[in-house]
């Protein structure tokens, strides 16, 4: 099979093209600098995957939220019209997307069923999704992998935490009651194969068993054998993140239902052997 990867240089692009090629797939990239160019180069694969987009984790000023919106939004409509004018076309379409579509609680529970939050963010991965399922119009099947919270050594989240941690300076955000749906890099190449050989539809990349701030941070303590005993206030993140600290201090608590519904199986369920995988 010849896959498309868009967004290819990233963290997770990087990942799963040598998890497709390790399985013998042939994988092409291309950028969205050029969405025409990008349609042309990518047009006798059998499946193409967006992961290209403005990183989301950086204080949003109005500039970073514009770059936001055209990376993820503006770029793939380019794509699509391209797309549309080419008589040979891809039978799949696979799109990055984010939990973020969920918006902010610490008290509800989402699944691929729950309507999309009233934040940036969600407003964002609405109108990303929106751009993707275009692809359904022109004949390609469509899934949408709503990911959270990316455990990997050498990306993501847990990249940026691992420091201060190691270092003991790792603590309990704001009250530590808000959820982390987070994902083993792993479960996302997983789901990410599985659609492109079949699954469509939203599917969130978000382990069975979230859990809270509070437990997370114990969790990656005690994995690491450093105390967790230095909180980090809210406010000090309002001031490094703005408007994107919500996201942290606030969280949702995500559960993958119909990702699991249509057969797909966790390797990693529970955080602690996760993060034994990766930093035991």
């Amino acid at each position: 099979m010849r896959v498309g990867l868009l967004g290819a240089s990233g963290f997770i692009g990087q990942h799963l093209a040598e998890r497709l090629r390790a399985r013998g797939d042939e994988v092409a990239s291309a950028t969205l600098r050029d969405p025409a160019a990008a349609a042309a180069q990518l047009a006798g694969c059998h499946a193409i995957v967006n992961l290209a987009g403005e990183p989301i984790a950086q204080r949003w000023t109005r500039h970073v939220k514009e770059r936001i919106v055209s990376s993820r939004i503006d770029a793939p409509r380019a794509f699509m019209a391209a797309l549309a004018r080419l008589s040979e076309r891809p039978s799949a379409y696979i799109s990055a997307s984010a939990v973020g579509f969920y918006g902010n609680s610490e008290k509800a529970t989402f699944t691929e069923e729950s309507p999309p939050g009233d934040t940036f963010l969600a407003d964002v991965c609405v109108r990303w999704e929106a751009q993707a399922q275009r692809a359904s119009e022109l004949g390609m099947r469509v899934a949408l992998v709503r990911t959270g919270l990316v455990l990997a050594t050498d990306g993501g989240a847990l990249k940026q935490l691992l420091p201060p941690f190691r270092w003991g300076l790792g603590g309990v955000v704001g009250n530590g009651k808000q959820w982390y749906s987070w994902v083993h890099i792993d479960d996302v190449l997983g789901i990410y194969l599985a659609a492109i050989d079949g699954l469509q539809g939203a599917l969130n990349a978000t382990a069975p068993k979230p859990v809270t701030n509070a437990e997370f941070t114990h969790a990656l303590g005690a994995a690491l054998h450093r105390p967790t005993i230095l909180p980090v206030p809210g406010i000090a993140l309002r001031a490094m993140f703005g408007e994107g600290a919500g996201v942290i201090v606030l969280g949702q608590r995500v559960i993958p239902r119909r990702t699991q519904s249509l057969g797909y199986r966790f390797v990693y369920e529970s955080l602690g052997d996760a993060l034994h995988n990766l930093v035991g």
